[in-house]
């Protein structure tokens, strides 16, 4: 099969598999690399011995970091398994890169109040949710009117890393913001009612289960795009969410002009979060439920980050 038949039958694969598209990106882009690299040969045509030179010249050249090499791995053996259909055993012979293990970058409160002060708007409010709650920046992104639960102070978290939901906390200084927020996105959505074909994108096969919910208040973006994007496939007007550039471009000038010299991201705030709970005395099975951790190992890293440094003093003092 031609390339382009061979990139668009993995693309419907993994969207079939309720893959993310960023997931669906990463294995598209580490295929098409595999691919040029052994001369644009077809895949069918390869295998364990050619798989085994890409990986390794990744490492070799590259210099890539484990995880990477990993992710590269893995979307080539996902090619063969479930396109290509070929079994391919373990390859001897890679040369793997040293997984290194760092401890995550945490900001302390005063920081956070300082680059949080900086932030105007929605990016404000945005930032103050993602600290407040302890969501990724595209969980929080992705958040729907239906998904706050003022009664109840919650945030249901849909969809969020491994396709898992959990439930996080709203916080209580950031209910009336929000309120505000879901009021101007109440303005906007009116407006697109007046227009045809306008209406929030769906996930999954939603939008043929229930046509008319896209058009519907409670599924629009708590954070909605200013322009509408135009789908070709579905000849609809789509009003999707912000672009997380946007935000990390707005988040870096605020760590910037805060004059705080910690390499800080949004995802930061998400590791900030987490360490000034454990430091306010919640224990480590909630802080992993508010995370949404599979394993408690994973948030353990935040106790050995409060642990750091603060039980030897220098010889000097």
């Amino acid at each position: 099969m031609p390339e382009s038949a061979l990139l668009n039958s993995i693309k419907k694969d993994l969207r079939t598999k309720h893959y993310s598209r960023r997931t669906e990106d990463s294995y598209i882009g580490w295929i098409k690399r595999f691919i040029l690299f052994n001369n644009k040969r077809h895949p069918d045509d390869m295998g364990e011995d050619e798989i085994r030179g890409f990986i390794n010249h990744l490492a070799n050249n590259y210099k890539v970091s484990a995880s990477t090499q990993n992710q590269a791995l893995n979307s080539i053996l996902y090619l063969y398994k479930n396109i290509i259909k070929k079994d391919i055993e373990w390859i001897e012979g890679i040369k793997y890169a040293q997984r290194k293990r760092h401890l995550p970058i945490v900001l302390d409160k005063n920081e956070v109040k300082r680059i949080l002060y900086e932030l105007k708007g929605k990016s404000k409010l945005l930032g103050s949710l993602l600290y407040g709650t302890g969501m990724r920046l595209g969980e929080g992104l992705r958040l729907r009117v239906k998904d706050i639960d003022f009664s109840y102070k919650l945030i249901n978290v849909k969809d969020g890393k491994g396709e898992k939901d959990r439930v996080t906390i709203l916080p209580d200084t950031l209910a009336t913001d929000l309120r505000k927020q879901i009021e101007k996105v109440d303005k906007l959505y009116k407006i697109d009612q007046k227009l045809k074909n306008t209406e929030a994108p769906l996930p999954y096969a939603l939008r043929k289960k229930y046509p008319s919910a896209g058009k519907e208040l409670a599924w629009q973006y708590i954070f909605p795009a200013k322009s509408l994007v135009y789908n070709k496939d579905d000849k609809i007007k789509y009003r999707v969410h912000l672009h997380p550039s946007n935000f990390q471009r707005e988040f870096k000038y605020a760590v910037r002009k805060s004059g705080i010299t910690k390499s800080a991201s949004p995802h930061t705030l998400r590791h900030s979060f987490a360490t000034h709970l454990l430091q306010n005395g919640y224990d480590i099975r909630t802080v992993q439920e508010l995370l949404g951790h599979r394993s408690v190992r994973t948030t353990m890293i935040y106790t050995h980050v409060l642990n750091r440094g603060i039980t030897v003093k220098s010889p000097l003092d």
